[in-house]
C-alpha cells in the first residue's frame, strides 16, 4: 500500500516536470518576435517602386574597363596575290581565246596612301580562235613590271586604290606559230603599259585583306601585222589577297 501510495504522489511530480521540459524546448525553436517592428494599419497605402534607383543599375565606368586604342594596320612591305582572266582585244581576239591569269606583286608603302611595286604574271590559253581543233597550240604569256599605287581609305575597313604600271609581255610559243597568224611581235618581249582600280577589304588579322581590281593596258607587241589601226588593247578582272609584313 505504501509503494502504491508513493507511486501516485510521484505521477503528477513527473508529469510536472515533463510538460515543463517541452515548454522549455518549444520555447527556444520560436523564432523571437521583433519588439520594435512598427505596425501597419489594415488601410495603408504601400507603393512599389518598378525602376531601380538612379544610378544603381549600371556601375560607374573605371579606367581599365574603357577599350584600348585600335591598333594602327602595319605599313612597309607588302605582298599581293590575284588571280583572274586575261581578256584581249584589237585582231588579237580572233587567235585565242580569255586566259586564266596569275598575277603577284611585292611592294613598299613609304606612305599611307602611297605604293611602290614590282609586279610579274602569267596566263595560259591557245589558238583555238583561229586554228581548228587539230592544229590548236596552247601556250602562255609571261610579264613583268613596275609602278606606283595611290588609295584613299573611306573606311577602317575598306580603301580604293588607283594604279599605273609599265614593263614588258611576251607569249611563249613554238617558234613562228603566231608568225604564221600575224603577230610576229607577241613571240619577243615587247613594252606594255597600263593602269587598274580595285578595292581592298582589311580582316579582323591586320595583316591580311581581301583584294579585288580590274585593269586595261596596250601591249605594242600583240598588234597584227600591216594591219590598220589595231589597238592591241588586253584586259584583266581578278580577285586574291595580300599581306603587310
Amino acid at each position: 500500500m505504501r509503494r502504491f501510495a508513493a507511486s501516485l504522489l510521484s505521477a503528477p511530480s513527473a508529469f510536472f516536470v515533463t510538460a515543463t521540459l517541452a515548454r522549455s524546448a518549444c520555447a527556444q525553436n520560436a523564432t523571437p518576435r521583433a519588439v520594435d517592428a512598427p505596425l501597419l494599419a489594415p488601410d495603408t497605402a504601400v507603393e512599389v517602386a518598378t525602376n531601380p534607383p538612379e544610378g544603381k543599375l549600371t556601375p560607374p565606368a573605371r579606367e581599365f574597363d574603357v577599350a584600348p586604342p585600335v591598333r594602327p594596320r602595319p605599313r612597309g612591305l607588302v605582298l599581293e596575290t590575284t588571280a583572274g582572266i586575261l581578256g584581249f582585244g584589237g585582231q588579237f581576239r580572233h587567235v585565242a581565246p580569255p586566259a586564266f591569269w596569275m598575277h603577284a606583286q611585292v611592294g613598299f608603302e613609304p606612305l599611307a596612301w602611297l605604293m611602290l611595286f614590282a609586279a610579274s604574271e602569267l596566263a595560259f590559253t591557245d589558238t583555238s580562235e583561229a586554228e581548228d581543233a587539230s592544229h590548236a597550240r596552247a601556250f602562255w604569256l609571261w610579264g613583268f613590271g613596275g609602278g606606283l599605287r595611290a588609295g584613299i581609305q573611306p573606311s577602317d575597313r575598306v580603301a580604293l586604290f588607283v594604279q599605273g604600271e609599265a614593263g614588258g609581255l611576251t607569249a611563249n610559243v613554238p617558234r613562228r606559230a603566231l608568225a604564221n597568224l600575224g603577230f610576229p611581235q607577241a613571240e619577243m618581249v615587247s613594252f606594255q603599259f597600263g593602269g587598274r582600280v580595285g578595292a581592298v577589304w582589311y580582316q579582323i588579322d591586320r595583316h591580311l585583306a581581301l583584294t579585288a581590281s580590274a585593269g586595261a593596258r596596250v601591249a605594242e607587241g600583240f598588234s597584227k601585222l600591216f594591219a590598220a589601226n589595231d589597238i592591241p588593247l588586253l584586259w584583266d578582272a581578278s580577285v586574291g589577297w595580300r599581306y603587310a609584313f
